[in-house]
C-alpha cells in the first residue's frame, strides 16, 4: 500500500465518521452566535486577527496531504495543482499578516480649504457577518476570501461546495481545530438548508460559483440590500495576432485551457485569430499538447454529467487535435478545434473543459466586435507585441481585466462586471468610515456661520469661494511664508523703533 492510498484512506475515514452534529446546524442559530461574537469585539483585536491568519497557515501547512486527497476525491483535480493553490494561499494568508496592521492605521485624507483647520479620518472597519461560498473547482483559491475577512475583523460563515462533499466535511471537522468555530462556523448542509441560510441577513457575502446560482445569491442579497462580490466566469476570449510569438503563446494557452482540467473560471474559452495564424497555431498546440500530456493521457471531469455536456459539445466541430472522450474513466482528451461558427452552441456557453474553439477573424477590429457582441467576460487574453493593439483592446473592450502573452495570472484579485462577476475579491475588504473631527478655535466658529441660518448673499459667496477647488500649498510653502512674514514683521518693528 502506497503513503497516498494510506493518507487517501485516513482521509475518507476521517470524513465519513465525522460528529453527527455537524448535520444538525441551525442557520438562524449559526448567524445569531457569529454575530453575538462579533459584536462582543472577539475578531476585532487586531493581535486575535494576526493570531487566526497564523492558525489558518498551520491548517493549510499542516493539513496539506489531507487537503490534497479531499479535493482530489471531490473532483479528481490533479494533485500537484492543488498542492501549487496551497502554496499560493499560505503565500497570499503571509502578506496579509505582515500588512494588515498598517492597512488598519487609518489613511490620510487630502483635505479642501473648507476643511484646513479639521482633521479628517478614513478608518478601515468590518463589514460584520460575512458569508463566504466558495466553489468546488478551486476550493482553495476561492476560500482566501476567508483570510481576508479575518484580517478585516469579520465574523464569517462558510458554506462549503455542494458538489465539494468531501472538502467540505473535512472542512467542518478539522478547521474547528485551528479556527474559533463562534467567530468561523461551518455550515455543511445539504442544499434545501441553503435556502434558509440566505434568509439571514448578512453584513457581505462572497459568492464564487455559476452564473445562474449567482442571479440567486444576489436575489436573497437585496432583501436586506446586503453589498455581494460574485465570481462567475464566463467566455473569456483570447485574440492573438500576427506579432506573438506562437510557440510559446500555444505553450501558455494549452496551460490555462488545461488547468484543472479547463474547468476553472479564468480559464481561457475560445480563441479569434486569422486563418494562416490558426494553421501554425494548431501546430505549436499539437507539440505543447504532446508535452504536457504524454501517451495521449486525458483531463479528469468531475462527474458524469459534465462529461456528458461536454460530449455533446464536440458535436458539428471541426476538431484538429484530440476529441477523444473515455466514459469509463471520465476523462477527456485536451481538444482544439478550428473553423468555429459564432452560432454553434459551443459559444453560447461556458465550456468549462479541456475544449478550445477556434473562430477565424480577419482584423483585430473584427476581433474586439466579436468580444462586444456577447456578454462581458471576466478577463481578455490577448497575445501580441504591438503596442497599439494593446491600447486598442484595453480602450475598446470591457472586463475585469486584460491579460497580455499570458493566461490565468492567479496573483491578481479578479473582479469582474456584468455577469462574469459582480464586485471584487480583494482579499482586504472593508467598510471605510470617514469623518471630520472638527477644529472648535473660535476663528472656525466664524468660518461657521456661514453655515447658521439665515443664508444672506454675502454668506454664499464666501462659501463659494472656500468651496472652490484649488492646488493647496504644501507645508513647507506655509511654514516658509510664516518665517518670512515674521522676519519681515520683526524688521518693520526695529525699523519703528530705530
Amino acid at each position: 500500500m502506497t503513503a497516498e492510498t494510506r493518507v487517501m484512506q485516513t482521509v475518507v475515514k476521517l470524513v465519513l465518521t465525522a460528529p453527527t452534529m455537524l448535520q444538525d446546524l441551525n442557520p438562524v442559530d449559526v448567524v445569531a452566535t457569529a454575530r453575538r461574537t462579533f459584536n462582543s469585539g472577539t475578531t476585532r483585536n487586531l493581535h486575535q486577527r494576526k493570531k487566526s491568519l497564523r492558525s489558518l497557515v498551520n491548517f493549510f501547512q499542516e493539513q496539506e496531504d489531507a487537503i490534497i486527497e479531499c479535493v482530489f476525491a471531490d473532483s479528481r483535480k490533479n494533485r500537484e495543482e492543488t498542492r501549487l493553490e496551497i502554496y499560493a494561499a499560505i503565500s497570499h494568508i503571509q502578506h496579509l499578516i505582515d500588512n494588515v496592521g498598517k492597512w488598519v492605521s487609518g489613511e490620510n485624507v487630502r483635505k479642501r480649504w473648507v476643511n484646513t483647520l479639521d482633521k479628517i479620518y478614513v478608518h478601515s472597519k468590518p463589514y460584520g457577518v460575512v458569508l463566504l461560498m466558495p466553489c468546488w473547482n478551486k476550493p482553495i483559491l476561492s476560500l482566501l476570501p476567508l483570510a481576508g475577512a479575518i484580517a478585516a475583523g469579520n465574523c464569517v460563515v462558510i458554506k462549503p461546495a455542494h458538489n465539494g462533499h468531501h472538502f467540505g466535511k473535512f472542512l467542518a471537522t478539522v478547521l474547528p481545530s485551528y479556527l474559533d468555530p463562534e467567530c468561523y462556523p461551518i455550515f455543511c448542509e445539504k442544499n434545501d438548508c441553503v435556502d434558509k441560510l440566505l434568509e439571514e441577513k448578512f453584513d457581505y457575502i462572497y459568492f464564487t460559483g455559476t452564473a445562474s446560482v449567482g442571479r440567486i445569491i444576489h436575489r436573497a442579497a437585496n432583501k436586506y440590500l446586503t453589498p455581494i462580490s460574485l465570481q462567475l466566469g464566463g467566455k473569456n476570449p483570447v485574440y492573438i495576432d500576427s506579432s506573438a510569438d506562437l510557440e510559446q503563446a500555444a505553450a501558455r494557452i494549452i496551460r490555462g485551457k488545461c488547468f484543472n482540467s479547463g474547468q476553472t473560471c479564468s480559464c481561457p474559452d475560445y480563441v479569434l485569430c486569422s486563418k494562416p495564424i490558426t494553421e501554425r497555431f494548431v501546430e505549436h498546440a499539437k507539440t505543447a499538447i504532446e508535452r504536457f500530456y504524454p501517451d495521449s493521457q486525458h483531463c479528469p471531469i468531475v462527474n458524469d454529467h459534465q462529461l456528458q455536456r461536454l460530449s455533446n459539445l464536440l458535436k458539428g466541430l471541426d476538431i484538429a487535435l484530440g476529441g477523444g472522450v473515455d466514459f469509463t474513466q471520465r476523462t477527456m482528451q485536451p481538444t482544439v478545434a478550428v473553423n468555429v461558427s459564432p452560432d454553434h452552441p459551443i459559444m453560447e456557453e461556458e465550456i468549462l473543459g479541456p475544449i478550445l474553439p477556434i473562430v477565424t477573424v480577419n482584423s483585430t477590429e473584427e476581433a474586439v466586435n466579436c468580444i462586444n457582441r456577447r456578454e462581458k467576460p471576466l478577463v481578455i487574453y490577448l497575445f501580441s507585441k504591438k503596442s497599439s493593439v494593446k491600447r486598442f483592446f484595453i480602450e475598446n473592450t470591457t472586463s475585469e481585466a486584460v491579460t497580455v502573452n499570458d493566461t490565468i495570472v492567479e496573483s491578481l484579485p479578479y473582479g469582474g462586471l456584468g455577469s462574469s462577476a459582480m464586485g471584487r475579491f480583494d482579499s482586504f475588504d472593508t467598510n471605510k468610515k470617514i469623518g471630520p473631527d472638527k477644529n472648535t478655535w473660535g476663528i472656525v466658529e466664524r468660518v461657521n456661520e456661514l453655515r447658521y441660518p439665515r443664508p444672506t448673499k454675502p454668506k454664499t459667496d464666501l462659501a463659494k469661494f472656500l468651496l472652490k477647488n484649488r492646488r493647496r500649498p504644501s507645508w513647507v510653502l506655509v511654514v516658509t511664508s510664516i518665517v518670512v512674514l515674521l522676519a519681515l514683521g520683526a524688521s518693520f518693528k526695529l525699523d519703528l523703533w530705530s
